[in-house]
């Protein structure tokens, strides 16, 4: 479950707070919309062929249908003479039969005529690939054989009906959007986009614009805890900054309640601190489930809910607050939008130099290069929790397990890409 401080209180391992915090979260309430709004939606439902696709029979080229035992005996220097029984563009549907001797001119995607069971293409004709469709020819000389159901796309060769296309959880991309339009949908079912409230919190925080006062720093979780937030596909309800004064966190915590919001995440006030009054209202108004995960950095995390909706409480400090929310906020959010919680990938890399961890397991800024097909990790100066620039200049974690104090140059490691 964790291990235990020189106080006696228990640090939680990150894979059991992962645990727990998804398991009191289900999926969100489903909707259905049109289909034009349903880009990067979750499906909830599995979507399921209801004909053919295609429909019918039809010519995958410019050509003329035949029946293929009238062209056997054709070739380069041996051309068969066809007479033309009519025409079929693609979007009709003809109303003859090709009989003994004779073809019909075909367009691309029309549909086969009864008594034809193969197309040859233009350019094997003596028809000009150039001619107007209004120059229908009485007859056409064949310069090659074809086998039956050559050149022609059957019914169902694509999909057959009742196969199911998408299921349930995916994310709806550019060419599914296609594919829904060809059978016919014009709405889809899909989750509602989470709501996340998101509240920072201390005396010490000031928004961008502001004269910066003795003592104060410019709020950055507000801003980058924001964009991931968005960036999981939720919808973010802004609740802005509160000052260390429990009326106000508690009037901002109701705000996010009365909102609908589906979990609450805060930034600050969840240690031990004597202005630390976040946790102190979510234990007043709610309930704490833990506090603490063996984790560097961000081991002052809390999880519980406030007014029966579920809260994360993420450290104060801007590299703690955004690693915490990669590492347990991203899986909540994925979890309340009906996608698999382990988005992230995991790659491996090389060590370059030496590394020292404190025995928690660590997520440390590191720059990734690859050379020769071998991926290598350097990091990106001093680990300390307030140094964001040491994450601006990241693009992956490396991870340190738990219980490991110390790595040396060239070990293989576990990273996480930050672009992914």
């Amino acid at each position: 479950m964790g291990i235990d401080t020189p106080s006696g209180s228990p640090l939680l391992a990150v894979s059991e707070a992962q645990k727990q915090i998804l398991s009191a979260l289900q999926p969100v309430q489903t909707t259905t919309i049109p289909l034009e709004q349903a880009a990067g939606r979750i499906l909830c439902a599995d979507v399921s062929v209801h004909e053919d696709l295609p429909a019918f029979a039809s010519s995958s080229m410019d050509g003329f249908a035949v029946r293929a035992t009238d062209v056997a005996s054709a070739g380069p220097d041996q051309g068969v003479p066809l007479q033309v029984a009519g025409d079929i563009p693609a979007g009709s549907q003809p109303t003859f039969r090709v009989g003994a001797g004779q073809a019909a001119r075909i367009m691309t995607g029309a549909p086969m005529p009864a008594g034809a069971d193969a197309v040859i293409p233009i350019e094997d004709t003596d028809q000009s690939i150039h001619a107007g469709v209004s120059d229908l020819p009485g007859q056409v000389i064949v310069f090659r054989r074809v086998r039956p159901g050559e050149y022609v796309r059957p019914a169902g060769q694509d999909l057959r009906r009742g196969t199911t296309v998408l299921p349930a959880g995916r994310q709806i991309k550019p060419q599914d959007l296609g594919l829904l339009s060809i059978l016919g949908l014009t709405a889809v079912p899909v989750y509602e986009l989470p709501r996340v409230a998101l509240m920072s919190s201390g005396n010490e925080l000031a928004t961008p614009g502001e004269m910066l006062k003795p003592g104060q720093i410019r709020d950055a979780n507000t801003y980058s805890l924001g964009a991931l937030i968005q960036n999981s596909g939720a919808r973010l309800i802004h609740l802005g900054i509160a000052r260390d004064d429990p009326r106000q966190i508690q009037d901002l915590l109701d705000s996010a309640v009365s909102q609908g919001a589906d979990l609450i995440i805060t930034s600050a006030g969840v240690s031990v601190g004597a202005y630390d009054y976040v946790r102190q209202i979510i234990e007043k108004d709610g309930r704490l489930t833990f506090w603490r995960v063996n984790m560097r950095p961000g081991k002052p995390l809390a999880f519980g809910a406030y007014r029966q909706v579920t809260l994360i409480g993420l450290p104060g400090n801007p590299v703690s607050a955004f690693i915490g929310y990669l590492v347990f906020g991203q899986p909540a959010v994925r979890r309340l939008a009906g996608l698999p919680p382990a988005g992230r990938r995991r790659a491996q890399a090389i060590l370059a130099h030496d590394v020292e961890s404190d025995g928690r397991e660590s997520y440390l800024r590191a720059e990734i290069t690859s050379q020769d097909g071998r991926l290598t990790a350097r990091l990106t100066g001093h680990q300390g929790s307030g140094n964001l620039y040491s994450l601006v200049q990241a693009n992956a974690l490396l991870i340190v397990p738990s219980g490991v104090k110390s790595l040396p140059a060239g070990t293989q490691v576990d990273i996480w890409p930050l672009d992914d």
